[in-house]
């Protein structure tokens, strides 16, 4: 299964399940009334948005059975990838990596995972950002 969290990480996830053949499953911010009452949980603390949220997924979607590639649009610190981990932990699923359009090297966070062991690939890893100039890791 691809997975990710709603709603930024939504669109290269799509098309990284559609391309792959495989479901596509998101993690949500709120939990909703619609969903079954046994659910992993985890909170994720938002770089960008300096805000704690609860993400949330249906233990009828994620089991020991899956094995999971996260997708994601941008990587900072980690928090999300991160939250997402522990949510695959919780399932006793197995994790095969991850997948990120831009990550941000200068904070860190994708080295800090990798240091752990974690897959990670970046499309782009912007090394530095000073004086108007974007700087992109080799």
């Amino acid at each position: 299964k691809v997975m990710t969290i709603e709603t930024s990480g939504m669109a290269p996830a799509i098309f990284t399940g559609l391309h792959l053949g495989v479901p596509l499953l998101f993690a949500k911010k709120t939990k909703s009334i619609t969903l079954d009452r046994r659910t992993y949980e985890t909170k994720v603390l938002s770089f960008t948005k300096r805000k704690e949220y609860r993400i949330v997924v249906e233990q009828a979607y994620l089991t020991e059975a899956d094995t999971v590639l996260l997708i994601d649009d941008f990587l900072a610190e980690g928090q999300a990838l991160r939250g997402l981990i522990e949510i695959i932990e919780q399932a006793g699923a197995t994790l095969c990596g991850a997948g990120i359009v831009i990550e941000k090297g200068f904070q860190h966070g994708g080295d800090r995972l990798r240091e752990k062991g974690y897959r990670i690939e970046s499309l782009a890893i912007i090394e530095s950002m000073a004086n108007h100039r974007i700087v992109f890791r080799d």
